[in-house]
């Protein structure tokens, strides 16, 4: 190299080419400084200008930065906005959270998009938003809209997709001593959002009551502003691990899946459930439960009408028919449902409702019945009522010495006194028809008739559902004559009494009790007892 020339880094045409790359680096990164201290408070403008106007609401909103490391990035933090629905009272929520609170969120978006009227935004990422839902009373019609806004066209913020993690939505009560529902959203995604058309869901979610796990898809909207009501909405849901015993008086884990369509005030849901061993807080014992479900819902206020509901408990088929509606100034809902079962098993319905065991009778059953659960804080054992007739057919009970004096009877009213108490005996089956009131775990019967081979027998009484107690009183009514169902040498001092005890047609007619318990039972004749029921032929 000659001593004379220059390095090629420090000759004048890589030198100038270089400071001027600088110059105009420089610039950039001075123009980007200056667009991001600028574009922020004008963004941090935008976003509570669009939401404050949508809602009607103080809208507060802590940090927004910008940032351009990857395209032009947008992170904020503490947005809150007061209510979604204007209160009704000036006053009403003073002292309330805000209706809707997000910890943190992010979108991207191109950098000259800040200064357009309309803000498009592909995707928001938001973590941590939680939802108040105020009582009915302290709020007003859901997300308003600003009349004089009607037909013109929208500035702001538009919104593609929004993607919630930790979504948490609480529903509110004005009775202090019931805590508020919580539905904890895992992930939720909304596609479309902000367009005058239906946008796309998909949401996981756990249900506070009963508490379980809900997968959901489907679609919402268009939101209609002059009556939400009318907010057309589809989808379909998988329900599972749901843990019955979240509900005062049963137990189980339930699964459920079907489909839903409809409006906000009128969603129509078809669907199944199985829940393996669904119990009563009545008993321990357990029973599989499947229901096949139409229904009309009422999303807005929780109003359900059933129509109807198929269900197989064990061996028993069900079809219920009626509505759960909320009473107004009492919290919680009203259930009122007609039972129709035609192809039934009492023991089904005692295994579920008795602690004992085994149940005290076994037969085909029959049944019209309607049950009535007011709203309260008791369990649902407690509240329920229920009354209606029934019809019992190929019925044995179970506790051997009972059987064997039912037996024993029959074989005797029959004339073939001989035969009773044999060996080889085989047990008798009997039928009963009567009406029946269940209310405060205390089952009232009061026209019973119950027939056997030989011996008609009307009786009335209380059996308690734990089994402890039964007090029935009856007249039984025979074929056969009293002497006759003594038979042998002794038939001789009893006949001149035959004309005393035949009554009504019948061979003998005697009054009896059924008392003791389950276990211990105690039949025994009745004769002081005043309200023997009247006699039906």
């Amino acid at each position: 190299m000659s001593p004379n020339k220059k390095p090629w880094w420090r000759s004048r045409w890589f030198i100038i080419p270089s400071i001027t790359i600088l110059i105009l680096l420089s610039g950039a990164v001075i123009a980007l400084a200056w667009v991001a201290r600028h574009a922020e408070p004008l963004l941090r403008a935008r976003v509570i200008e669009t939401l404050s106007t949508r809602f009607h609401s103080p809208v507060q909103l802590d940090e927004l930065h910008i940032s351009f490391l990857n395209g032009l990035e947008v992170q904020g933090s503490g947005l809150r906005i007061l209510y979604l629905a204007g209160p009704t009272k000036p006053d009403a929520r003073l002292n309330a959270p805000p209706m809707l609170s997000i910890h943190s969120f992010q979108f991207r978006t191109g950098w000259h998009q800040i200064f357009e009227p309309s803000l498009r935004v592909v995707t928001v990422q938001v973590q941590g938003a939680e939802l108040h839902i105020p009582p009915k009373k302290e709020r007003g019609p859901l997300m308003p809209d600003n009349p004089k806004r009607r037909g013109q066209p929208r500035e702001g913020i538009l919104v593609d997709k929004l993607l919630f993690t930790d979504f948490k939505i609480v529903i509110e009560t004005t009775n202090p001593s019931k805590p508020p529902l919580v539905f904890n959203i895992a992930n939720l995604t909304l596609t479309d959002v902000g367009l005058k058309q239906p946008f796309t869901y998909d949401a996981t979610l756990s249900n506070p009551k009963p508490i379980g796990d809900v997968r959901s898809v489907g679609h919402f909207g268009p939101w209609q502003d002059d009556n939400p009501r009318d907010t057309p909405l589809d989808g379909s849901y998988i329900f599972s691990h749901a843990d019955l015993s979240t509900i005062k008086g049963i137990g189980g884990i339930l699964s459920s899946n079907g489909t839903f369509y409809g409006t906000l005030s009128h969603i129509v849901a078809d669907g199944i459930t199985d829940t393996p061993d669904f119990r009563l807080s009545t008993s321990t014992h357990t029973l599989p439960l499947h229901t096949d479900f139409h229904a009309i819902v009422d999303a807005t206020n929780g109003d359900t009408t059933l129509q109807p509901v198929h269900a197989r408990l064990a061996h028993s088929f069900i079809t219920a028919t009626g509505s759960i509606l909320r009473q107004r100034g009492v919290p919680g809902h009203d259930t009122e449902l007609d039972i129709v079962i035609d192809q039934g098993r009492i023991d089904d319905f005692l295994t579920l409702g008795v602690r004992t065991w085994p149940p005290v009778l076994r037969g085909t059953l029959a049944a019209r019945a309607h049950i009535g659960i007011p709203p309260g804080p008791m369990p649902v054992n407690h509240r329920m009522r229920l009354q209606g007739s029934f019809s019992i057919e190929q019925a044995t009970f179970s506790n051997p010495r009972l059987q064997q004096q039912i037996d024993d009877l029959s074989e005797r009213a029959q004339g073939w006194p001989e035969k009773a108490n044999a060996q080889q005996a085989v047990a008798i089956t009997s039928s009963m028809k009567g009406s029946f009131l269940l209310e405060n775990e205390q089952m009232n019967v009061p026209d019973m008739v119950f027939e056997m081979p030989g011996a008609t027998v009307n009786v009335n009484g209380q059996y308690g559902l734990d089994g402890a107690t039964m007090d029935f009183h009856g007249a039984v009514r025979t074929q056969a004559t009293a002497s006759q169902m003594i038979g042998g040498w002794k038939q001789l001092l009893v006949m001149p009494f035959d004309h005393l005890l035949k009554k009504n047609g019948a061979g003998m007619e005697v009054p009896f009790k059924l008392g003791g318990t389950q276990k211990d039972p105690k039949l025994a004749l009745d004769f002081a007892h005043k309200n023997t029921p009247a006699v039906k032929q």
